[in-house]
């Protein structure tokens, strides 16, 4: 069995696609999906599969939602292990002075192109800060996320994929219910 963290796009944010995590929990069950588990309300669960085919497995959980709740949204999948090495490959980690509630994982659907990256990187944010690291993108805030000067939206039009973002204490609570399930 393998233990998979799902992050659902843009669910609950203001008033938009409400949707409540007990609902969410059963209808992954109802996929086959086991020992399913929700942390906070944003779209986040973790669970075990027998399955290997995710990008399948993504699709099957979408259309889940989309009959169940009438929200069409992406779902993008990291295993334990893959989750345990986008913390592992935390650019930011080893600099002091890093307030972990500033920082982002945007979880992308796959890698950038080599054109995204470069849009992605040319672009002045000063004094905030982008890295890129395989399916992953690393962007502190050291003003915090209420005012960014990274423009909006500027990520999902260089990309041109689905992507979504979770904090570093989301990433972290994430990778210790994933690792709890393994255990």
């Amino acid at each position: 069995m393998t233990v998979v963290i799902s992050m659902l796009r843009g669910v609950n944010l203001g008033s938009h696609n409400r949707l409540k995590m007990d609902a969410l929990r059963a209808l992954y069950e109802s996929l086959g999906l086991l020992d399913v588990e929700s942390y906070v309300q944003s779209g986040n669960v973790v669970f075990k599969t027998a399955g290997r085919d995710f990008a399948k497995l993504a699709g099957r959980i979408e259309a889940g939602i989309e009959s169940s709740f009438g929200i069409d949204t992406d779902v993008l999948l990291r295993t334990a292990g893959e989750l345990r090495n986008v913390v592992t490959a935390n650019p930011f980690a080893q600099r002091s002075g890093i307030d972990p509630s500033k920082l982002l994982v945007d979880f992308l659907a796959r890698e950038p192109s080599p054109e995204a990256r470069e849009k992605l990187l040319s672009v002045n944010i000063e004094p905030e800060e982008l890295r890129i690291h395989g399916r992953e993108l690393y962007i502190y805030f050291p003003n915090g996320m209420a005012r960014p000067k990274l423009p909006s939206g500027l990520i999902d039009r260089a990309v041109k994929m689905p992507c979504t973002g979770r904090n570093w204490n989301t990433v972290t609570k994430l990778l210790k219910m994933a690792e709890a399930l393994e255990a």
